[in-house]
């Protein structure tokens, strides 16, 4: 270890630093989707779990059982190399390498919690003001629901960013792949995975600034 001959120079020019930006990209592209599609797919799951529909109370469960209780790289297998040839094939892609639906289960619940929160006087005066139940959670209920669930949110926000590296796992070129091959080809692993390491705490610095504006 004392003989250890650090290079820098590895990640911040030349060829493998070009695989360490590409591998950067794919993680905030891969990031930025996956937290858009969670957070939509949350809010849409979290009104179906309040509905008095049963049907759609039953589905909403169901979905969130399903996502919560199973492990995420087991998921990622799963739509990986179970239903490829059922799903079309950018819908295979999005869950293959985002999952996003593991979040937004979670998401899910974080607003549901948010929702309990406030005073259920406030749809019922929503709903005797003419409002229907979707005009009155859309306008009134998860404005702020959705403040109130801001801490959790991060979490999730950040959850999601840094699981984007399991994406590796079904050979997506991530960051985390990328600097596994820098330190396959260099055998400058520590340099490799330092550099990623400061990158994913940039990243999670910036999603907490963004959230809390």
């Amino acid at each position: 270890m004392f003989n250890y001959h650090f290079d820098w120079a590895i990640v911040t020019s030349g060829q493998y630093a070009q695989w360490l930006l590409s591998g950067i990209m794919v993680t905030i592209e891969l990031s930025v989707v996956a937290i858009i599609l969670s957070f939509l797919l949350g809010l849409i799951i979290a009104v179906m779990r309040m509905s008095h529909v049963k049907p759609i109370l039953w589905f909403a469960h169901a979905y969130l059982e399903f996502f919560r209780n199973t492990p995420l790289l087991v998921q990622i297998f799963f739509w990986y190399f179970g239903p490829y040839k059922i799903l079309p094939q950018v819908v295979n892609d999005w869950l293959n390498t985002t999952n996003f639906e593991f979040s937004a289960a979670v998401i899910a619940e974080d607003l549901r919690s948010g929702v309990r929160a406030i005073p259920k006087e406030q749809l019922e005066a929503a709903q005797s003001s003419g409002f229907s139940y979707l005009q009155s959670m859309y306008y009134i209920i998860l404005p702020q629901a959705v403040r109130m669930a801001i801490p959790p949110l991060i979490n999730q926000f950040l959850n999601l960013t840094k699981n984007s590296s399991l994406a590796m796992t079904i050979g997506v070129a991530e960051l985390t792949y990328q600097a596994r091959q820098v330190e396959s080809y260099t055998f400058k692993g520590l340099e490799a995975f330092t550099a990623a390491t400061l990158v994913y705490l940039a990243l999670s610095v910036v999603i907490t600034w963004m959230m809390t504006l």
